[in-house]
C-alpha cells in the first residue's frame, strides 16, 4: 500500500469538489478549495479522526468498503475509482454489482439535487448503493450484508420481516412486479451467474416465487404507487418514479407526492422529523422500530 500517494490523491480528489457539488452550504468563511476533512469523512460514513490519518498518510490498509464509500463520497468516476483501490493495494471490484458497486457519476450527481424528496441508487437486482437522508427516514437503511441478502427482492421472498414495509394487502402486487422485473433482467444480462443463481436460489426457497417465475411476465419496475408503512406517520401514499443509467445495471429512484395530498403533508413532516432522527432506530437487519 502506498500511503503517501494514497493521501495526495484523496487530498487532490477533496481539493476539486465545490459543497454545493455534494448538497452541501458553502458558507462564508471557507479556508480551503474543495471541501473539509470532516465533510468527506461525513459523506462516507467514517469518523473525522480516521479520515485525517489516512490523508496524512498514515493508518491501516483501508477495506474495500471504506474505499468505495471515499469513491462515491468524493464524486470519483471509473478510472479513478480503479486508481484509488490500486492506491490502497486492494483488488477492483466490479464497477456495477453488489452493494459496494460504484455509484455511476452521472446519478449520484443527480441524487445530490434531490434535496427535499426521498431518493436512492439501487443495482437492477434492487441491492441499495446510497440513500439520501430522507429516503433513510422513510424505508430505513439496508442491512450491512453481503450476497444474494443484499437484495430486497431476495429479502422479500426470504425474510418476512422485509414485508413490513408495504402493507398486507398490498404484497401479491410487490411480488408479482419484482418477478416481472427480474424476468426483464435476467433477460438483459444474458447468461449471467449472478442472476441465475439468485433465480434458482429463489424457486428452492419460495413457492410463490417459483410460480410468479413460471408465469413468464416481464416488465421493467419504471413507476409504481407504493403504500409505504412509516412506524411514526403510518401509512404514507407515494408514487415512486425511476431513472435507469444507460447500461441498465443501476436506478435513481425517488419519491414524489401530489401537492394537497395527505401524501405531500408526510413527505414535509417526515423532512423534519426523519432529519432530526426522533422517531425511529434501525435494526442490524435493517427494520426500523419506533424508539423507546
Amino acid at each position: 500500500m502506498n500511503h503517501a500517494e494514497l493521501a495526495a490523491f484523496l487530498k487532490s480528489r477533496r481539493d476539486r469538489i465545490r459543497p454545493f457539488d455534494v448538497g452541501l452550504p458553502s458558507g462564508p468563511r471557507r479556508r480551503v478549495p474543495g471541501l473539509r476533512r470532516e465533510e468527506v469523512a461525513h459523506l462516507a460514513g467514517l469518523s473525522a479522526d480516521y479520515y485525517t490519518e489516512l490523508e496524512r498518510g498514515r493508518g491501516a490498509q483501508p477495506s474495500a468498503q471504506v474505499l468505495a464509500a471515499l469513491a462515491r463520497a468524493l464524486r470519483l468516476d471509473g478510472d479513478e475509482r480503479d486508481h484509488l483501490f490500486h492506491l490502497a493495494d486492494r483488488p477492483v471490484p466490479p464497477a456495477a454489482h453488489g452493494p459496494d458497486a460504484h455509484v455511476q457519476p452521472g446519478l449520484l450527481g443527480l441524487l445530490d439535487q434531490l434535496t427535499t424528496t426521498p431518493a436512492q441508487v439501487i443495482t437492477d437486482l434492487h441491492e441499495t448503493l446510497v440513500q439520501n437522508p430522507l429516503a433513510a427516514a422513510l424505508v430505513g437503511r439496508p442491512p450491512a450484508v453481503r450476497g444474494p441478502a443484499a437484495s430486497f427482492v431476495h429479502r422479500w421472498f426470504t425474510d418476512p420481516n422485509a414485508r413490513t414495509l408495504y402493507p398486507p394487502e398490498d404484497h401479491s402486487h410487490h411480488s408479482r412486479v419484482f418477478v416481472a422485473d427480474l424476468q426483464a433482467v435476467a433477460a438483459r444480462r444474458g447468461r449471467d451467474t449472478e442472476v441465475s443463481r439468485m433465480v434458482a436460489a429463489l424457486r428452492r426457497r419460495s413457492e410463490e416465487f417459483a410460480a410468479l417465475w413460471d408465469t413468464h411476465d416481464v416488465a421493467l419496475r419504471r413507476t409504481d404507487h407504493k403504500r409505504i408503512v412509516h412506524p411514526a406517520l403510518g401509512v404514507i401514499e407515494l408514487d415512486c418514479h425511476s431513472l435507469f443509467s444507460e447500461d441498465g445495471r443501476q436506478r435513481l429512484l425517488w419519491f414524489s407526492a401530489p401537492p394537497g395530498t395527505e401524501g405531500a403533508a408526510q413527505l414535509e413532516l417526515l423532512s423534519v422529523i426523519g432529519t432530526q432522527d426522533m422517531t425511529t432506530t434501525t435494526n442490524p437487519d435493517g427494520r426500523r422500530q419506533p424508539k423507546s
